[in-house]
């Protein structure tokens, strides 16, 4: 159904690597979550967003690969649409994989004469999919990594946070080897490093990828 006056102009992004075997179909029913709340009947009627610039949701058949940069007008109730989204994607997945989040407060755009010390709703969630809890443990670490790298490198030359990167695997062996002794997991991949942008900080851009 149409939401006009929505409160949220809600915008997700991320790429989703998927076993070679899915088909759209599959991928039409994991992501029905997303193209129903947005009022359409299936996931090519579903998957244009609501800004023309942006591809919306995509399949790479090549490469199999899912490929999502789509905003659509909703509440606080599309979270979970999101969650509903994230187990199906679960079960198609091939590797961890991170999709962004952001809640751009509409009503906040609007009050141009609004008080000047008046603050937006704006909200920007990170969420993990993946084929097993190892998969996205390696994706949240990878991202981790990324991040405190960009941070540091304004003050440290890459190659001096070798011993920050070991640090944070160490972090995550510790939390798997919990997961380990619980569900008798096979250990992760050991990902590497490397510098990439943020996140959080402030209002985020709208559509700036």
């Amino acid at each position: 159904m149409a939401r006009y006056n929505a409160p949220f102009e809600i915008h997700v992004h991320g790429e989703v690597p998927l076993r070679a075997e899915v088909t759209f179909e599959q991928l039409q029913e994991a992501l029905k979550p997303l193209w129903k709340y947005a009022g359409a009947r299936s996931l090519a009627d579903g998957a244009t967003s609501a800004y023309e610039e942006e591809p919306g949701i995509r399949l790479d058949a090549q490469s199999h690969v899912l490929n999502m940069c789509w905003t659509v007008a909703g509440d606080e109730d599309f979270r979970q649409a999101l969650d509903e989204m994230c187990m199906a994607l679960n079960e198609l997945s091939s590797q961890g994989a991170a999709i962004e989040v952001t809640f751009y407060d509409a009503e906040f755009d609007d009050e141009e004469d609004g008080a000047p010390d008046a603050e937006s709703r704006d909200d920007f969630v990170m969420l993990f999919v993946g084929p097993d809890p190892a998969a996205i443990m390696q994706a949240q670490r990878d991202l981790l990594v990324q991040d405190v790298v960009a941070l540091m490198e304004r003050h440290f030359d890459g190659a001096e946070l070798g011993g920050v990167v070991s640090e944070i695997d160490k972090l995550f062996s510790q939390r798997f080897d919990a997961l380990v002794s619980s569900l008798e997991l096979g250990r992760p991949p050991r990902g590497t490093g490397g510098a990439g942008g943020g996140h959080g900080g402030g209002r985020r851009p709208r559509h700036l990828h």
